[in-house]
C-alpha cells in the first residue's frame, strides 16, 4: 500500500480496497466490479501509463464511457502521477481535439469502438492508448504528488464559448469528497446511482463519494428517464443525484413521480437552482427520502448544502457553507452585504482550486485576496442571505437581466413560471430592447393540460410588471449540454 495516504487521491481506492476487497464497488447492467478488482485494473492502467512514458504532471485525457473503465482509468492515471483530463463520452471530435490541445495531453485513453462512433477520425498529436488493450490486472504502489500538486482538468461545458479548464488540486478532491460524505452520512452499505457525466464535477463526485466511504456506485448510462428509475428501482438505490432538468424529466415518469422507491434514502440537487414546485415534487414523489440542496461552481467544486430539515422554512435557500468553508456576500466595492441585500457570493475553503489552466489573467480576475487576505473564489454570483445566514441564489452578474431600470435574477422568474403548474421545464433570458434595455423571454414546456393564457394569467398576478416575460416561447423541449443542464447559448440563436 502506497505509504503517504494523504498525498494522492488515488489512495482513496486503494484504501477501500484494502478495507472492503470483495465488495461491489462499480455496478452497471448486471455485472458487478469488487474494491479489490477495481483497485488491481486501475494498477494495471498505471503501469501501462508509465512504461508508455507518462511521467508525474503530463496530463493525460480520458475518453470512455462511464462505468468502472473510465473509474479505473480516472484512478490509474491519478496513481501514475498524472493530471487527469476526463473528456465526455458524447462529444465529438471538434470539442474533444480542443480540449486536448488545450490541456497539452500526451496520451488519450480510449477504446477503437469510442473513434469508431465518431462522425470523422479524431486529429490530435496525443498518442492514442487503448484501455481494452492494458493488463486487466497488476499492482502499482509508488504513487506520484502530493495535496497541492494538480491531479485533474475539469473542462466547463463551454455555453458561452470554448470550454475553459479548472485545475483541481489533490486535496480539492479529497476535501469535497470527505465534505459530502460527511453531510450526507453516506456508509459503505450505501448504493449510490451515477447518472450524470464523469467529466462534470458533480459527476466525478458521485464516484470520489462512493470511494470515499466504501459504498457501491451503479451506473446508468441511459438518457430515458424510465430506464433510470427502473436501475434505481432494481439495483435498490439509496442515494440518487440529479440537476434542475433531469429531475423534470423524472417528475414526467408516473414510476417515479407516483411510484416511491423504498430503498432511497438520500436525494440530492446541484448544477442549477431547483424552483420551489419542483422541490415540493420531488419531495412529494419521494417521501422517504431526504433531499439535500446543494451549489457549487467548477471553481470550487462545492460551496453550500441546505440540510432537509431546513426545506420547509426555505425551499429557496441554497443553504450555508459546507463543512471547512466560509461564505461572505460582497457590495460592488468590496463591504459586506446586509441581510437582504443582494452581493456577490465569495467563498473561501479547501475546495478552491488552483485556477484556470495556462489563464493567469483570469485566475487573478476570480481567485484573489479577500478582504482579510486568504485567498478566495469570487464566484460572479449574486445572492442574498436572510438574517439566520442561510442563502438565496439571485443569478449569475453575467445573466442578470437589467430591464426597466431594474436588475434582474431569471431563477426568481422561472421559479414562479414552475409554481403555475403550467410549465415542466422553464428557462428565463433576457434580449436586447431599445425602450427597456433588456426584455424578459421566458422559454417554456407545458404540461400535458398546461394552457399558455393560464401560464400568462398567474404571471399578471404573481409578478409586478418589471419582472413579468415580455415574450413566452413555447418549446416541446429546451436543449441540454452534456452535463444535462439547459444549453443557454442554443436557446439564444
Amino acid at each position: 500500500m502506497p505509504e503517504s495516504p494523504i498525498s494522492n487521491t488515488a489512495f482513496l481506492l486503494w484504501s477501500a480496497a484494502a478495507r472492503y476487497g470483495e465488495r461491489p464497488a462499480i455496478v452497471e447492467r448486471g455485472a458487478t466490479v469488487t474494491y479489490a478488482e477495481l483497485r488491481n485494473h486501475a494498477a494495471a492502467i498505471a503501469t501501462a501509463l508509465r512504461s508508455a512514458g507518462v511521467a508525474p504532471r503530463d496530463r493525460v485525457a480520458v475518453w470512455l464511457e462511464r462505468g468502472w473503465e473510465a473509474a479505473a482509468a480516472y484512478f490509474g492515471a491519478l496513481a501514475a502521477g498524472a493530471v487527469v483530463v476526463v473528456i465526455n463520452e458524447t462529444l465529438r471530435p471538434r470539442q474533444v481535439e480542443h480540449i486536448l490541445s488545450h490541456s497539452g495531453a500526451g496520451h488519450l485513453v480510449t477504446t477503437p469502438d469510442l473513434l469508431a462512433r465518431q462522425p470523422r477520425a479524431l486529429s490530435t498529436r496525443a498518442r492514442v492508448l487503448d484501455v481494452s488493450a492494458m493488463a486487466a490486472t497488476g499492482s502499482f504502489d509508488q504513487m506520484a504528488g502530493c495535496g497541492s500538486h494538480p491531479a485533474q482538468l475539469v473542462y466547463t461545458s463551454g455555453s458561452t464559448g470554448l470550454p475553459k479548464g479548472v485545475v483541481v488540486s489533490h486535496a480539492n478532491l479529497r476535501a469535497v469528497s470527505d465534505a459530502v460524505v460527511s453531510y450526507l452520512s453516506l456508509v459503505s452499505d450505501d448504493r449510490i446511482a451515477s447518472l450524470l457525466p464523469f467529466s462534470f464535477v458533480y459527476g466525478i463526485g458521485q464516484l470520489l463519494c462512493a470511494v470515499g466511504s466504501g459504498a457501491a456506485l451503479v451506473v446508468e448510462r441511459s438518457a430515458l428517464p424510465q430506464q433510470m428509475v427502473e436501475t434505481v428501482r432494481q439495483e435498490n438505490v439509496t442515494v440518487l443525484a440529479a440537476v434542475p432538468p433531469l429531475w423534470t424529466r423524472l417528475l414526467r415518469m408516473p414510476s417515479f413521480a407516483d411510484g416511491p422507491l423504498p430503498s432511497l434514502r438520500v436525494t440530492t440537487n446541484a448544477g442549477g437552482h431547483l424552483p420551489r414546485g419542483v422541490v415540493q415534487a420531488v419531495r412529494r414523489a419521494q417521501p422517504g427520502s431526504r433531499l439535500f440542496l446543494m451549489y457549487g461552481l467548477t471553481e470550487a467544486i462545492r460551496c453550500t448544502y441546505l440540510p432537509p430539515e431546513e426545506l420547509d422554512r426555505r425551499p429557496n435557500s441554497i443553504g450555508r457553507a459546507i463543512p471547512g468553508g466560509e461564505i461572505r456576500v460582497l457590495r460592488d466595492d468590496g463591504s459586506e452585504a446586509a441581510p437582504g441585500e443582494v452581493g456577490e457570493l465569495v467563498y473561501r475553503g479547501p475546495t478552491v482550486t488552483l485556477g484556470y489552466w495556462n489563464d493567469p489573467e483570469l485566475t487573478a480576475r476570480v481567485f484573489r485576496s479577500d478582504a482579510q487576505g486568504r485567498r478566495a473564489v469570487f464566484s460572479g454570483d449574486l445572492v442574498r442571505r436572510d438574517e439566520e445566514g442561510f442563502l438565496y441564489f439571485v443569478g449569475r452578474r453575467d445573466r442578470v437581466i437589467k430591464t426597466m431600470g431594474y436588475r434582474v435574477g431569471p431563477d426568481e422568474i422561472a421559479s414562479v413560471l414552475y409554481e403555475s403548474g403550467q410549465v415542466v421545464d422553464a428557462v428565463v433570458l433576457g434580449e436586447p430592447d431599445p425602450e427597456r434595455g433588456e426584455r424578459i423571454v421566458a422559454h417554456v414546456v407545458l404540461t400535458a393540460d398546461g394552457s399558455l393564457d393560464r401560464l400568462r394569467a398567474y404571471c399578471g398576478t404573481e409578478l409586478p410588471r418589471h419582472l413579468q416575460p415580455a415574450r413566452l416561447v413555447i418549446r416541446d423541449v429546451l436543449p441540454l449540454l452534456p452535463t444535462g443542464k439547459h444549453d443557454m447559448q442554443a436557446l439564444r440563436v
